[in-house]
């Protein structure tokens, strides 16, 4: 296979790993926005980033594919970030670190809030990725909290991990929408303190 030349000091590889980023950046401007378009196209991902329709073909078989590697993306980090944030805090702060952390971040990029809560989002490659993320948060939520409760992990415990993603998630779209007013420090200090009453370990036990 002949070599590539770099092209103005930059490889082939970084190359095509900047304009997947950009294509990326495009497709959350996108579907972020307030007026998300009914019909998310190639010509319109291609305008936003500035890049020509092969470069889209050249990252991304077609636009599910696109839309599923967007929201991977955020996931991804919103999920490092919170993951770091609350190895952070001590034991019994831990809880407020996380949520702190995730409502930080959508509150510092309205996209990524848009992309994972905003019931006005109806692209079914989102609704299924979100459902299939809700689930696996659902997991590592129960997983954390039988580690913290000291409990082997049961169906009472599963219940209420579902229950407070599903809560969080509701409670952030709302929030986003504008029916629940408050700072992101108030928001966060009520959905710890919300979560924290489910610390109690005679809820899990039959």
């Amino acid at each position: 296979m002949p070599q590539v030349r770099p092209y103005r000091g930059v490889d082939a590889t970084q190359r095509i790993a900047e304009r997947r980023r950009r294509l990326l950046e495009a497709g959350l401007d996108l579907l972020g926005s307030r007026t998300t378009p009914s019909d998310l196209t190639v010509r319109a991902i291609c305008s936003q980033s500035g890049l020509a329709a092969r470069y889209f073909y050249e990252s991304f078989d077609d636009k599910d594919v696109f839309v599923g590697a967007i929201f991977d993306w955020v996931v991804a980090d919103i999920a490092a970030t919170t993951q770091a944030a609350v190895a952070a805090a001590p034991a019994r702060e831990q809880t407020r670190a996380g949520i702190a952390n995730i409502v930080r971040v959508i509150a510092d990029d309205v996209r990524v809030g848009r992309l994972l809560f905003s019931a006005h989002l109806a692209n079914p490659v989102v609704v299924r990725k979100r459902a299939e993320s809700g689930a696996l948060f659902a997991l590592l939520s129960g997983q954390h909290a039988g580690v913290a409760l000291q409990l082997e992990h049961n169906d009472r415990i599963k219940a209420a991990s579902h229950f407070v993603v599903g809560g969080v998630a509701q409670t952030l779209s709302a929030w986003l929408a504008g029916a629940v007013a408050f700072s992101p420090a108030q928001l966060t200090d009520q959905l710890a303190a919300l979560i924290d009453q489910l610390g109690d370990p005679a809820l899990y036990r039959d």
